[in-house]
């Protein structure tokens, strides 16, 4: 009797909660509490307690001083500092509750060691081929030395012979991932931020549910926030009774975890260990324009062959293994993968963590701006820079490299929107050039420099992506596609207006007023 995966699959998928709960568990809704709820003490204690007003002015000056003090010498993010200092100056007492409890990662320390001791125990199972490094170092020192700073930040080998196609939208990405599962024959592992029923899930899951009944090893991976906003609890559950192996990376438990903090943002879609995905692109029906909820959603991806498929396999491995004390992944890793000999270029899968000191995201894109000689063009949705990363984009502009970032015309967000408009002003002043695509959304999240290297992957320009969320992206350099690359960006180019330093003075006031008022807490949010 045959089943009818695609429908039954459907049938799985339930509504979310969102709304107040959604608010009150996340960073912002826990200021606000927090802004209240000392608002109302402070009065009371105004009223009740006039006899020791002076004491407690100056045992709350004693507590921000000190703060100030552990603040100013910690080894935060500068532009976090001064966010910390101002929340802290603002609520003397809630804020430094709010401080200490996002710093102590109630509910996140587990993850925190698991994560450290599996890359330490797991990061050996790739060995860099040093005739690659070699052979890279002949040709460009500098991405070699950055080739090197990427190994040295985990397991992230330089590959050759490996061949990337590029999809400037997701629809193109759905098509070729629907071949691809269709052929797959012995394991399909998928990790990604975001599942939601519709055409785009209901088609996929009908072809795993499929592949899990034949002996295929299928593995889904998505966020908790998903499970907390799109998912029933128990959805794990109802895909093993299709035959699908199913984890909820870090579910959220209100109050005891920080909600926003280690989200895993990744994308990731490996078939048989020899074919790889990745990109911005979720499962969900906005992502292949099937849904309109901001305009045409524009967003990008790569499918890699060849050897660099194995990075991608490790990342899914750690991240689904992490907790299990025995890890055998020679299995997935030690499977044949021809080599793409007519492929050019090389290429570095990489991942980044926020529980390790390097923010390896951050620096790539640092260091492909400070490297380029002639152009660095960009699509991101989000703009809430750090300091560091807005003197890197200005400073390439000024040394005469044309910077051009290609930002959404229609939000999805109001405040990232807003937050995005504050760095405007001075990024034109330094000769960096602004661009809103006027059809809609760009969630695209793509560097490319010099006609010769690029990044696509799933690392915004903003602090979750930076320095909060766990990301993955494909490192190209010399590879097939790059040119391609340009191609689209060029042609997205011509669908968008330019911001200019006239249309920034005519912004609507109330986008200045919150885009300011937000700024102040642009690192909590």
């Amino acid at each position: 009797m045959s089943v009818d995966y695609k429908n039954k699959g459907l049938s799985l998928l339930k509504k979310g909660q969102k709304g107040i709960i959604h608010a009150i568990f996340s960073r912002f809704g826990l200021i606000l509490v927090m802004l209240v709820a000392q608002i109302l003490i402070l009065f009371s204690i105004f009223q009740w307690f006039e006899g020791i007003i002076p004491h407690i002015f100056g045992g709350t000056v004693i507590l921000t001083s000190v703060m100030v003090v552990y603040l100013l010498n910690s080894r935060s993010n500068p532009t976090a500092k001064i966010t910390w200092l101002i929340v802290i100056l603002l609520l003397p007492v809630f804020g430094v509750l709010l401080f200490l409890y996002t710093q102590s990662d109630l509910g996140h320390r587990v993850l925190k060691d698991w994560t450290n001791k599996m890359i330490r125990e797991t990061q050996g199972y790739i060995r860099q081929d040093e005739r690659i490094r070699a052979r890279l170092a002949a040709e460009n020192g500098g991405v070699a030395a950055l080739a090197h700073y990427m190994g040295r930040s985990g397991c992230h080998p330089v590959y050759d012979k490996t061949a990337v196609v590029y999809f400037p939208l997701g629809e193109d990405k759905f098509d070729e991932m629907i071949r691809q599962l269709e052929a797959a024959e012995h394991f399909i592992f998928m990790e990604y931020f975001i599942v939601s029923e519709g055409i785009m899930w209901g088609q996929v899951l009908e072809i795993l549910a499929r592949k899990a009944e034949k002996g295929v090893d299928v593995r889904v991976m998505y966020d908790g926030s998903c499970e907390f906003a799109l998912l029933p609890h128990d959805y794990p559950k109802r895909l093993r009774a299709l035959g699908i192996k199913c984890k909820i990376f870090a579910p959220v438990s209100p109050f005891v975890s920080t909600h926003y903090n280690y989200r895993d943002h990744r994308k990731i879609l490996i078939i048989d260990g020899h074919t790889a995905f990745n990109g911005g692109v979720n499962l969900s029906d906005e992502y292949i324009n099937q849904k309109k909820r901001f305009g045409h959603w524009k967003d990008t991806a790569v499918m890699l062959k060849g050897a660099a498929v194995k990075s991608f396999t490790l990342m899914f491995l750690q991240m689904w293994e992490l907790g299990e004390k025995k890890h055998d992944f020679d299995c997935f890793l030690n499977v044949p993968v021809p080599s793409v000999e007519d492929a050019g270029g090389y290429v570095i899968p990489y991942g980044d963590r926020p529980l390790d000191e390097d923010q390896l995201g951050e620096r790539v894109y640092m260091d492909m701006l400070n490297r380029a000689l002639k152009y660095v063009h960009i699509m991101t949705p989000y703009l809430i820079l750090d300091g560091e990363m807005e003197t890197a984009l200005k400073f390439a502009a000024e040394r005469g490299v044309e910077v051009v970032l290609l930002l959404p015309g229609i939000p999805d967000k109001k405040i990232p929107y807003a937050l995005a408009k504050t760095h405007y002003a001075s990024l034109l002043e330094s000769g960096v050039k602004i661009y809103e695509y006027i059809p809609g959304f760009v969630h695209a999240k793509v560097f490319v420099s010099d006609s010769k290297e690029a990044v696509v992957g799933t690392i915004n320009l903003d602090y979750r992506s930076l320095y909060h969320h766990f990301e993955c992206a494909t490192y190209m350099y010399g590879t097939n596609c790059v040119p391609e690359i340009e191609e689209d960006f060029q042609a997205t180019l011509t669908k968008c207006r330019q911001v200019t330093r006239e249309s920034v003075r005519h912004e609507k006031w109330t986008v200045k007023l919150l885009g300011s008022l937000m700024k102040v807490a642009a690192p909590l949010l």
